[in-house]
Formats: structure tokens, sequence, C-alpha cells
């Protein structure tokens, strides 16, 4: 065997270690371990020492024990007594203008003048000239009616005059007419009845003249202007549009309910009109109402107008609140509006100062104030101004009266 064959032998074979060695690594494991069990200990030791730490210095303050019960919610409440009220209805309403139009051509012709009074925003008075027409044509109609109508008159006199010499002579002659056309009657009638037709049509042709000069039938606003200088119209062509702005017209819608606490008749009764910030503008007639439906929200309909209007308070298109006066009411309860709630309830103290609450019926409103009727038999009220929704029935309370 050569030797290099017999080194390789020799490093093929396991390595021999020594008793000694074995026990020197069995004793580091065991060494290791009990570190990693001492560590365990301690960290457990300091936990523990921790949560010692944090619940001595926890806070301590001392709770003392009240012997006395907490006081009762307190309340604010109002002292309310039941008596009369009078109603008042109020609608909400648009303010329309009585009169408001477009104002048309009545003939037909080349627009020849416009006023500086027919531009819109321009106030008016009635009967002031806002355009001309060319007028020619119809001037010369005129001129020929009225000339046919002389000829007619002419035509009448010589008819009456035929007429009285014819019945003369039979007078002086003795003899009896024998019949209308020997007076020639027929001839009178025909010629007076030409007299009529020529009139008519000298007053026709007046009124065409006429109509070629457009003018303000009332007092108002030019709202629009459709045609412009030069323009040729035809009749029934809108030329501007007029707005009444002193006689209004408005119309309040009441639902049965309201309509039941009106005070009767409502002709010639008198409403007060309110702005958008409550502020009184006007006042209004009631010129008629209650005659029909409105067919589209089934409500009674009330009719009211606004005469001879000079302030700027009141403008056609305003939104304005309606109050019209209504019967008056025994044992209601004039409360403030807060003290309704939405579901329809008022709570109230009663002598033992335990909430109690009823639902009563809402009469109407007045600005912040809701007039209300209840069937509990009650004089005096204690009805709490701001309810709140932790208050239930029979709860013990304390009041504190309401400050103004």
């Amino acid at each position: 065997m050569s030797d290099k064959n017999r080194d390789v032998i020799e490093n093929s074979k396991p390595e021999r270690r020594s008793p000694d060695d074995g026990n020197v690594k069995q004793s580091l494991l065991s060494d290791k371990k009990n570190v990693r069990r001492r560590w365990i200990i301690s960290s457990l030791f300091v936990f523990v020492a921790v949560i010692f730490f944090l619940g001595s210095i926890e806070d301590t303050v001392d709770v003392e024990e009240r012997k006395e019960a907490a006081l009762p919610q307190l309340v604010s409440v109002e002292h309310i007594s039941t008596g009369p009220q009078t109603a008042i209805i109020n609608s909400f309403t648009e303010v329309r203008p009585r009169w408001s139009t477009e104002l048309r051509a009545a003939v037909s012709g080349q627009i020849v003048r416009v006023t500086d009074h027919a531009f819109a925003g321009e106030f008016v008075e009635a009967g002031t000239i806002l355009m001309e027409l060319e007028n020619s044509q119809y001037a010369a109609e005129l001129a020929a009616a009225e000339l046919m109508l002389k000829e007619t008159k002419l035509a009448l006199l010589h008819a009456e005059n035929a007429t009285k010499v014819v019945s003369r002579d039979f007078e002086r002659n003795g003899i009896t007419p024998p019949n209308d056309l020997a007076l020639k009657l027929p001839q009178l009638e025909i010629a007076r009845s030409s007299v009529l037709s020529a009139e008519a049509r000298v007053a026709a042709a007046k009124k065409q003249l006429k109509d070629t000069t457009i003018t303000a039938p009332f007092s108002g606003f030019i709202t629009e202007r459709f045609v412009s200088l030069g323009a040729a119209v035809n009749p029934g062509d809108p030329l501007v549009r007029l707005s009444d702005n002193r006689t209004f017209e408005l119309i309040a819608q009441l639902s049965r309910k309201d309509w039941n606490l009106l005070k009767k008749p409502l002709s010639g009764s008198i409403a007060q009109i309110y702005d958008q910030n409550n502020n009184m503008i006007a006042e209004a007639k009631v010129r008629m109402g209650g005659g029909f439906l409105n067919e589209a929200t089934r409500q009674y309909q009330v009719f009211l107008e606004i005469s001879n209007n000079t302030s700027l308070d009141v403008l056609s298109g305003d939104f304005v609140r309606v109050s019209l006066p209504g019967i008056s009411i025994t044992d209601a309860l004039d409360i403030p509006e807060s003290a309704y709630t939405q579901e329809g309830y008022i709570w109230y103290l009663d002598q033992e100062d335990r909430l109690q609450r009823t639902t009563p019926d809402l009469l109407f409103r007045s600005q912040d104030r809701v007039i209300i009727k209840t069937e509990e038999k009650t004089a005096k009220w204690r009805v709490a101004t701001t309810p709140l929704v932790s208050f239930l029935p029979g709860q013990i309370v304390r009041a504190q009266e309401r400050e103004y």
C-alpha cells in the first residue's frame, strides 16, 4: 500500500473525542439555561414591582360621601292663565297688480315716433303718448267718411223737403194719400238710414285714426318694450307691457280650520300686510272670499285689494304676509313657540312640581307665540318654555321663572 493511500484511509477515520470534552459542553448548556431562567425570574419581579408602583401613584383623592340626594333638574317655566284670545289668521301670498297688460297695435302701419315714456322702467300717467304710427291713410279715410256724411245729410234734407211738398199738396186738394210711396216716405227713411251709416263710418274712421297714437290706458310702469322705431306692425302685434303700481290684488289661501276661525262677514274687513322683515307696510280691504275652493290646493280663497297706494313699500311681485281678523276664543292659552314640541306636546308642572304633558289643539300662531286650546281644566299653568327630550311624565323638577 502506498503512502498516499494510507494517508487517505487515516483521514477518513472518525475523530476520537475524549470524555472530558462532552462534560464541558454539557456544563456550558446548563449554565446558559440557568442564566435564561434567572433573567425570566428577574423580569417577572420587575413587572410585579412596576405594577405595585403604578398602583401606589394612582390618584387617591378622597371622595366624600354626600348624605343629601342630588337636586332635581332645573326647568325654565312661564306662568300662563287661560283666557279669551282673538284669533289672527296669517297667510303668505304674492302682490299682483290689478291691471297688467300688453298694449297691442289696433291698426297696421309703420312706427314713426317712440317717446321717451315708452322705454322699460319708465312710469307713465294714464293718457301719456307712447308711440305713433304713420296715419295718412286713416286721415284720408276719415275725410272720405266725413264727405259722405255731408252728402247723406244733404240727401236727407232733399227727402224731407220732398215729403213736405207732397204732403201739403194732398192737404190743399183735400185728397187722402193712397200710400206711403205717394208721400215719398220710403225715400225719407232711406235718407235717414244713410245719414246714420255715414255717421258710423266717420266714428270708425276717427277711431282708427286715434289708434295710430298709442297711449297708456292707466298709470303704471313700462316693464318691457317689444318694437323699435321704423318697425312695421299689424293689428295684434305687442308693443309694450304696462303694469299698474297703485292698485294691487292679493289672494290669501286658507285651510278649512283657519277659515272657520275667520270673523264673518269678510267683505269690507281690513287686513294688515307685513313684509318679510315683519314690518307692517299696508292695509288691504277684503273684497270677497269663500265662494269656491282652489281646484289645485282645495283651500279657501280670500280676495283682497290695496287701492290708491302711494308709498314704495308695496311693490308688484313682492311676497308678503296677510293677517286677517278672526273670532274671539275663550279659555285659550298664549304660550311661547319654543314650548310647543315637534311632536305636538306641551310640558307643564303640576302642583307637586312633577312634569306632565298634554296634546293641545293648535289654533293659530302669532309671531313668536302659539295660541292653543286644551281639554285640561286648569286655570293657571306653569309651562316649560324649553322642553328637553329627556323629560319624562311624573319626573320631579325645580321650577325657574322665565326672565324677559
